[in-house]
Order: structure tokens, then sequence, then C-alpha cells
């Protein structure tokens, strides 16, 4: 039997608590919003959540179709923007209330100094041959934002140059100083094209970041240049293994996972200049693979809930790569569940982590209470609301047993709890079960979303001393919501449930 831990909560404590999991999600490339299923998955994700921007790749990739090549009367190679595309992709961000976060990349395959090209789809990599031609499609994409969109508007999208430039595969040789020469170009030409844009950078991940963010703010530093952000992105897990189409990782500590994040907020905040800039974390999820089955996982959803608990404390945004599996980094999936990084299966199944997402959406208010497996806040109107999580990312099968005791302020509660673990909600187990299909029928696809939801469960409480103590069971990788509320019974005249269940029927005569 596993030990009853107690949370007691002070209705006048002020714990820090900054939520803001709702700023920035990611998506696939650009491009992909151009798919049916991309926005239908893209609805689902705002209605139950809605964030505020989102960020993708492959604004300047070919199926984007925004710059076009042709030979004019005197046969030299001359160039025009197309941004047919551009408008239906971001019309269709606004369509559902959300703005993007500009990512400036890749390189047009005419403009590229070489040929090297990552993903199936085959973006470039490599530096401009001519950094005016670059600066210049970069001005009149920003330009044509404005036209169509407002300036008001528009200036409040962030705008990130390129991603992930200290890892070969995305910058050729990872040449950070190259970058820094694109960074440079590219910030004073969005400073001109209008001085109220936000640009930043470097949005580097893993490999030698300490060292290369250093780097990018000496040179920031040195020559001057526009800075309004620091980005970077975080993967943190042990090296995968590779097992035909999929990648199986081990986690880290949530301690060790925040390390390097740590260690990147120390080293901005030592540059006088940059100290206490806003750090957008543009990507982060629990392995940077895309058929990573984790990402499928209950485990995965209580992870992810132990780290918003705490992302807020040093970052300005956070943004989960990404908000569902219409993605193709490797090719089109084969199967619903491939372990992408999506929060929503293909064929709009939830995930357990969109579950995670939508619970922390609810946390507006004061925190009272936050530790490493539960955060509750306090809102004005005097009700309670929380998270709690077990993360047995130890594959220890330990259940864990709360219980919570909160000050007792009125006469009567609503105590509404939504569980989602392996039991109640884990629709990779039911797809498993049903022998793993690779095209789901309607019913198939039907069952699956009827499972992939909260188990709901309520209770009125009746209060007559100055505490309530509400017992929770945590299962391993399980994550919990509850609302405590205010109730008042007003019941109609002449109805009474508690008659309804008892069955008593009025006889005649």
């Amino acid at each position: 039997m596993s030990k009853v831990k107690k949370i007691l909560v002070d209705k006048g404590a002020e714990i820090p608590f900054y939520n803001r999991m709702d700023f920035c999600v990611g998506s696939g490339r650009m491009g992909l919003a151009l798919h049916k299923e991309y926005y239908e998955q893209l609805k689902m994700v705002q209605e139950a959540i809605g964030f505020k921007y989102i960020r993708g790749h492959g604004l300047f990739c070919a199926d984007m179709s925004l710059i076009q090549t042709y030979k004019d009367e005197s046969g030299s190679q001359a160039v025009e923007y197309n941004f047919t595309y551009l408008d239906r992709v971001i019309d269709s961000y606004i369509d559902l209330g959300i703005r993007p976060f500009l990512e400036l990349g890749f390189m047009p395959e005419h403009m590229a100094s070489g040929e090297q090209t990552v993903f199936y789809w085959k973006a470039n990599v490599t530096p401009p041959k001519d950094y005016k031609d670059w600066t210049d499609m970069v001005q009149a994409a920003l330009r044509h934002l404005i036209d169509r969109y407002g300036r008001e508007n528009v200036i409040q999208w962030p705008i990130e140059v390129w991603n992930e430039p200290n890892q070969p595969d995305f910058w050729k040789d990872a040449d950070m100083d190259e970058y820094f020469r694109l960074y440079e170009h590219t910030a004073l030409a969005v400073k001109r094209t209008d001085p109220g844009f936000i640009i930043g950078g470097p949005s580097i991940s893993g490999r030698l970041d300490e060292a290369c963010m250093r780097s990018f703010l000496e040179y920031v530093s040195y020559k001057k240049l526009p800075l309004d952000f620091i980005s970077r992105h975080n993967y943190i897990s042990h090296p995968p293994e590779k097992d035909g189409r999929y990648n199986y990782v081990k986690l880290s500590s949530i301690d060790d996972w925040f390390q390097p994040l740590d260690k990147t907020r120390e080293l901005v905040d030592s540059f006088e200049e940059f100290r206490g800039m806003d750090i957008h974390v543009t990507e982060y999820n629990t392995s940077y693979v895309p058929d990573c089955p984790l990402h499928d996982t209950n485990l995965n959803a209580a992870y992810t809930a132990a780290l918003l608990s705490r992302f807020g404390d040093k970052h300005a945004s956070y943004a989960y790569w990404t908000f569902g599996d219409i993605f193709e980094e490797r090719g089109v999936p084969y199967t619903p569940f491939y372990g992408g990084f999506g929060m929503v299966a293909n064929n709009c199944i939830p995930k357990p982590t969109f579950w995670t997402f939508a619970f922390y959406k609810q946390l507006q208010g004061r925190c009272v209470h936050r530790s490493d497996e539960a955060i509750i806040i306090r809102r004005p109107e005097g009700s309670y609301r929380g998270i709690l999580w077990n993360t047995d990312f130890g594959y220890e099968g330990r259940p864990l047993e709360l219980e919570i005791q909160l000050p007792a302020e009125f006469a009567g509660y609503c105590l509404v709890t939504e569980t989602v673990d392996e039991e109640c909600c884990n629709p990779l187990k039911l797809w498993h079960d049903m022998g793993e299909p690779f095209n789901l029928t309607q019913a198939q696809t039907a069952l699956l979303k009827r499972h992939s939801v909260p188990l709901i469960k309520s209770e009125r409480i009746s209060c007559s001393q100055s505490k309530i103590k509400i017992s929770l069971m945590l299962k391993p990788n399980g994550v919990i919501y509850f609302d405590l509320s205010k109730t008042k019974m007003k019941s109609d005249r002449g109805y009474s449930y508690e008659r309804i269940l008892r069955g008593e029927i009025k006889g005649e005569g």
C-alpha cells in the first residue's frame, strides 16, 4: 500500500507561478496548413486550449511558392513574389484565433549557395549566394503582410532568424560565423522594413549550445545589432535506440531536463545589455525524433505536466513541438500512432498530452501550492483548481495517494475531477489491442475518439468543519485535474434527486 502524501493549502499563500503554456505552439512546415486535416487538428486544439501564436518551418520552401524565377526580355533571370499560399495559411490561422511566430527559413533553391538539404521535402540549409537577394525577399514578405493584415497587428508577430544553426543538419557545417552574418543582414533588413518588428535568435538546440549562445551574444553586442528576444530549443533525453521505423528513448529527470535552460538564463543575464531579456523556447518535447512512441503515451502527458509547472519561471514562452501529427520530416506516416510529436494523432484523436495542456489552460488565478506532483490555484471568487501528476518515468508502477486539505470558506461545494491515465484515457493501448491497424475504419476511429477523453467524476461536499479533505489516487503516468467550486442547491418544486436514486414510484388509488 502506498503512503499517503498530504498537501496542506493555505488560502492566503502567494506562490510564484507563471502560466505561459498558451503563448505559442509548434507546427510542421507551413505548407502543411493547406491540408484539410491540419486545419481540423488545429481547430480542435484551439477550441480546447487556444494558443496565441504558432511557429513552423518552411516559410520560403518550394511548397509555399512564395518566390518564383523567370527569364526577362533580355534573357536574364528575374524574380517575382507570389503570396497566394502565404495568404491562405495566415488567413486560416487568423480564422482560428492564432497568429504566426515567423521563422525565417529555409533557403529557396535558386538563392542557395549549395545543394545540402534536410527532410524528405528537401529544405535547403545553405547560406544565400547573395545576402541582398535574401533580405529583399524577407522585406517583400513582411511588407505584404503589413499591407494585408495591418501594421499594428503584424509588428506583434515575433520573427526568428533560421532554425538550429548549430546543428549541421539544419545549417551547412553548423558554421556559426556564417549564421552571425545571416542574422546581421536579416535583423537590419527587418528593422529597416519597420522598426516596430520584434526580431530574435539564435534558435539553437543541443550541440555546443552554451558556446554558441555566448558567441552569438558577443557578436550582437559588439556589432550593436537589433535583438529583442533570445530563442533556443530543448530536447533532453537519453540517446534514442533505433528499431525499424521507430526510435525509443529513456527520459531524463525533470531537474536534468531544465539544466541547459537554466544555464542559458544565467548566460544571458551575465551580459548587462541583455539582462532580463525574454527567452522564448520555440521548440521542446520529450525527444527530438518525430517517430518516438513515447510521444503517444500517458507518461508523456504526466512528464509534460511536470514541465509546465516550472517552465514559466524563467521563460517568456515555451512552444510544444507540435500541436498535431500532420508532420512529414521523414515522410508521410504509415499509421495513426507513429510516435509523432503532436498532441493530436491523425484522424483527430487526442493523445493524453492534449489534455495536459487543456487542463493547464484552466489554471488562471493565484497559486497557493506548487510541488513536484501538484499545482493548485485559487480563483478570486474562492474556488480552487489544480493539476496533479505521477511521473513514473522510472517505470516502477507505484500509485501516488494524495490527501489535499483546503480551507472551507462556504457551506457547500462541488468537486469535479478529470482523470487521464493508462486505464481510462489511453488510445494507444486501444489501438494496439485492435491489432495496430494501419488505416482506421470509421467505426475504429469513432471508438478511439470515445476512449480518448478524461474520466469525469463529481461529488457534492457539505462543510461542517474548517477544512475540506480531498483524497485522490494517481495511478502511474496519470494526470488529474480538479475543480472545487462553491455551490448552493436550488431544486425545482417537487424535484428530489435522492428519491430518483431510491427508485420510489407513487402508487395509484
